[in-house]
C-alpha cells in the first residue's frame, strides 16, 4: 500500500530512537499519521512544525498499519510567524484543533482548503484582530464540515431574521432577542461579526466561546492545549 499527497503538519511526537509519528492533514487522505524515521534528528529540525506544508509519500504493508512517511518540506510556514506570537499561536491552535476534531483517514477537502485559506489570511498584513476573526470563522466552518454546522440565519422560535442575539447550546440555532425572554441566561451570545458587523475583542471572545462549546460537545475528547494557550493570550491582550 502506498500513496503520495501534500499536507499540512498537525502534530508530531517522538517515537523510539530519533523517529517521529507525524500527523498530516492531506487533501486526498484526510488526517493521516505515519512514522518518519530520523524525523526527530537535528537534520530535520524545523521541518515538522505545525502548519508546515509537506510533500509526503506513505507506505505500509497493509492499509490498517501505521506505515512510514518519506517527506519533503514545501513551505516552512511556522517560521514565517516567529516574530508574531499571536499569529503563531493561531496557527498552532488551528493545527491542534484539526488534529483533535477530524476523523482519521477520512478525506475532508473542505477542511484542507479551509486550513490553507486560514494560513494565507495569516500572511496578509493587518491588525491582529482580523487574524483572530479569521480563526473563529475557520472553526465555524470546521463545525459545518464535520456535520455540526450552526443555523444562524433565522430565529428558531419565531422564524424571524432580525435582532438575532443568541444561539441555543442544544440545537445550534439562532434565537432573537425578543424570543429569548427569560431564557437568555441559558443561551450563548451570537457575535455581531457572524452577522456581518464589525468585530471587536469582546465579540471575538464570544465567537471563540461559541465555537468552542460546540467543538467540545461534538468533536473533542478534550480541549487542545494550544487552543487554551491562544485563549489565554487573547485574555492578556
Amino acid at each position: 500500500m502506498e500513496w503520495r499527497d501534500e499536507g499540512y503538519v498537525l502534530g508530531a511526537r517522538r517515537h523510539g530512537e530519533g523517529g517521529l509519528v507525524l500527523s498530516l492533514l492531506t487533501r486526498e487522505h484526510g488526517r493521516h499519521a505515519g512514522l518518519v524515521k530520523g524525523g526527530g534528528g537535528r537534520r530535520a529540525a524545523g521541518t515538522y512544525e505545525p502548519g508546515n506544508r509537506i510533500g509526503a509519500h506513505w507506505r505500509a504493508r497493509l492499509s490498517e498499519h501505521l506505515g512510514n512517511f518519506t517527506c519533503e518540506l514545501l513551505a516552512q510556514t511556522a517560521a514565517e510567524f516567529l516574530d508574531d506570537p499571536m499569529r503563531l499561536a493561531i496557527l498552532t491552535a488551528a493545527a491542534a484543533v484539526a488534529e483533535e476534531a477530524l476523523p482519521e483517514r477520512e478525506p475532508h477537502p473542505r477542511a484542507f482548503d479551509g486550513f490553507a485559506s486560514l494560513i494565507e489570511g495569516l500572511r496578509e498584513p493587518g491588525e491582529t484582530l482580523a487574524s483572530v476573526q479569521r480563526y473563529v470563522l475557520w472553526e465555524l466552518d470546521l463545525l459545518a464540515e464535520l456535520g455540526f454546522g450552526l443555523d444562524l440565519a433565522r430565529c428558531a422560535v419565531s422564524g424571524k431574521t432580525a435582532d438575532l442575539a443568541f444561539v441555543s447550546p442544544n440545537s445550534g440555532r439562532a434565537v432573537s432577542l425578543d424570543a429569548a425572554g427569560p431564557y437568555k441566561e441559558r443561551l450563548l451570545p451570537l457575535p455581531g461579526f457572524f452577522r456581518g458587523e464589525a468585530a471587536d475583542m469582546p465579540s471575538i471572545r464570544q465567537g471563540l466561546a461559541l465555537t468552542g462549546s460546540f467543538l467540545e460537545r461534538h468533536a473533542f475528547q478534550r480541549m487542545p492545549a494550544a487552543r487554551l494557550r491562544l485563549l489565554a493570550r487573547l485574555e492578556r491582550a
